[in-house]
């Protein structure tokens, strides 16, 4: 299990950073985030595109607009919501998952 965070330190238009209990520093892109996002329908499509990665995208993923975060709230004690600007809301970040995608330590895992 994951140690939790710090600190979490959100930047609307650049991202996530989290300090956590062990000192480690990670920043975390807010499309990283969104594209990474635990939610039943982010999953459901990264799995559909890495079966056939031809698959018509919805349009909320094909917008030009520029991707923010509108806010962030904590989920009791282990994890975090990010809302995105294209409505996207039900992802739920543990720190464990956080961990695991962390894009310094080459996380982009698609669990």
């Amino acid at each position: 299990m994951a140690l939790p965070p710090r600190h979490l330190e959100l930047d609307r238009t650049r991202g996530l950073v989290v300090h956590w209990s062990d000192g480690r520093l990670s920043i975390y892109p807010i499309a990283h985030l969104r594209r990474h996002s635990p939610s039943a329908e982010a999953r459901e499509l990264r799995e559909e595109l890495e079966r056939n990665p031809l698959a018509v995208l919805p349009t909320s993923a094909t917008s030009d607009a520029p991707l923010t975060a509108v806010d962030a709230e904590l989920i009791g004690t282990y994890a975090v919501r990010i809302r995105f600007s294209d409505g996207h809301d039900t992802g739920i970040y543990s720190w464990n998952y956080l961990r695991s995608i962390d894009p310094a330590a080459g996380g982009n895992t698609d669990a």
